[in-house]
């Protein structure tokens, strides 16, 4: 089974983005905010990484940096979840170690089909 860790500060796109998931036969866990995904991920790195572009306690692109040097026996399939397009945080995540971005609010098949890239990444 697939585990995601879901980084939003908003409670509604966590609890969309979870029943979806779900029920997809995958493991969701959730963190408000950048410390507490990368608190979660020291313990137990999820696969695949969905982080919100706007966090209130740091820049995206720091945590995928943090992300990515943590000690574990595989890096992340990280995406970066943005409100609007913003070519520069999507650049400065990229070059940070995330593979992709969607843009928020997303839809089921839109979220289903970056995990079965993921999948086919894997």
């Amino acid at each position: 089974m697939a585990r995601c860790l879901i980084v939003d500060d908003s409670s509604v796109i966590r609890k969309v983005a979870k029943r979806i998931l779900t029920s997809a036969d995958m493991m969701v866990t959730e963190a408000a905010t950048g410390q507490e995904a990368i608190n979660l991920s020291a313990h137990d790195m999820a696969d695949i990484i969905i982080v919100d572009s706007s966090l209130p306690d740091m820049a995206s692109s720091e945590l995928v940096r943090q992300l990515m040097a943590l000690p574990a026996e595989f890096k992340p399939y990280i995406l970066l979840c943005l409100a609007e397009l913003d070519l520069g945080a999507i650049m400065r995540a990229k070059r940070a170690g995330a593979k992709g971005y969607m843009l928020k609010p997303f839809t089921r098949t839109q979220l289903l089909e970056q995990f079965r890239e993921f999948q086919s990444a894997a």
